[in-house]
Parts: C-alpha cells; structure tokens; sequence
C-alpha cells in the first residue's frame, strides 16, 4: 500500500513540475519586452498599381497594365504613411513624388494633423508638391538656414521612423539606388522628434519676419524756434 502511495505521490509530484514550468514559461513570454519593429526597404522599387494602396475597401477595378495587388518596397512606405493616425511629420530635402503626396492628402482629408519642413530652395522647383499640400491647407514650412536642410525623415503617430537615403521624388522611388529603415525603437525615434521639433520652430515664419523687421527709427529732433 505505501510502495502505491508513493508512485502516486511521485507521479502528482512529476505533473505538478511539468506544469509550473510550464506556467514559468509563459509567464517570461508575457514579460519579455517585445522587440521594437524594424523593417528595411531598398530602392528602386519595382513598378506596380497602387489603387490597392489608396483604396482597399473598393473592388480591383482598376485596368492598368502595371502589375496588381503586388508588395514592393514602395507599397511597403506607403502603407508605413498611410498607417498614420494622430499625426504625421515630415522633413524631406525634396518632396516631388505625387503618389507621396497624394498619401499625405489622403490622412489630411482623415483629419490626421500633418507637419511638413522641406530645404526652401528645392521647395519652389517644377514639380515640387510644397504648393500642392500648402493649398490643401497643410503646414508646410521651408527651412530658413543658409545650408540645405539635406534631412530625409518622417515620424508616424510620434513612434514610427522612417529614415534613409530616399528623397520623395519619382527618380528617388524608381531609378536610384536607395535605403529606408523603418522602426518603432523609441531610442532612435526620441532624438528624431526633437530634431524635428528644433527645426520646425527654428523655421517659423512669423519668428523670421520679426527678427528681421527693421528696427523703427529715431524721431528726428526738431530744432526749437523759441528766442531764449
């Protein structure tokens, strides 16, 4: 009767270890820290229709001749932008790339609050999209430093980075040999942000204009008439 005893003894003993390793486990899953998203596109990407892109609730109606509903690095950062929801900020050398622009119109038509800094020289070549979004009611600020403002970067919701070598232009995206990075590591987004924040405020207009009105000048002194 014991020698039965025993064996059971053992046998609940064996369960029971089985089971908190188990539990054991699961517990250090549930505490891991999950590791930060990291994704790397490289350039240039293959051509491909994008309506998918744009519009994915509605049917495949569109009847290009470019391949459908294929995922290339492009289609990755768009879907990286459009992913956006409480904000976007963008800090790009050159923004001339439409299908770029019309991601950013489509958050700004969800209401999404878009700030964009670009290098004011490049701001005002053909085609570039500054005006397009300015008129579209989105702050566009030029950066007013005497070097390009050579950045190419946006933060999506203030915890996506997206980061490389690309310019948003057409050439940048189909023709060059480029590099974006995107990741959600909170010790790389950190110092983006605030760079881009020294930035924006660095490129206020209204700061600008104050510094640089002139100063107003002395009243000149009016000689007295009056005899002594």
């Amino acid at each position: 009767m014991s020698g039965m005893w025993t064996v059971k003894v053992v046998g609940l003993g064996v369960v029971a270890l089985s089971l908190s390793v188990e539990l054991l486990g699961w517990l250090l899953h549930r505490l891991r820290p999950k590791r930060a998203r990291t994704e790397v596109l490289f350039f240039p990407s293959e051509m491909a229709c994008l309506e998918h892109i744009f519009a994915p609730s509605l049917p495949q109606s569109c009847c290009c001749s470019l391949p459908h509903g294929v995922e290339t690095s492009f289609t990755r950062l768009l879907r990286c932008i459009l992913s956006a929801s409480s904000s976007l900020d963008v800090c790009v050398f050159a923004f001339s790339n439409m299908d770029l622009c019309k991601a950013v119109l489509k958050l700004q038509c969800r209401g999404v609050p878009i700030r964009v800094l670009c290098d004011k020289d490049y701001a005002a070549i053909h085609g570039s999209q500054i005006g397009v979004l300015r008129r579209a009611g989105i702050c566009a600020r030029c950066d007013l430093g005497s070097v390009y403002m050579h950045h190419k970067f946006a933060v999506v919701d203030n915890r996506l980075l997206i980061t490389g070598s690309l310019n948003w232009t057409m050439t940048a995206v189909q023709s060059n040999k480029e590099n974006v990075i995107v990741t959600e590591d909170p010790d790389l987004v950190g110092p983006f942000l605030k760079e881009f924040q020294r930035l924006w405020l660095h490129s206020d207009p209204a700061q600008y204009f104050h510094l640089s009105d002139p100063k107003p000048a002395d009243k000149p002194t009016i000689p007295s008439t009056d005899k002594p």
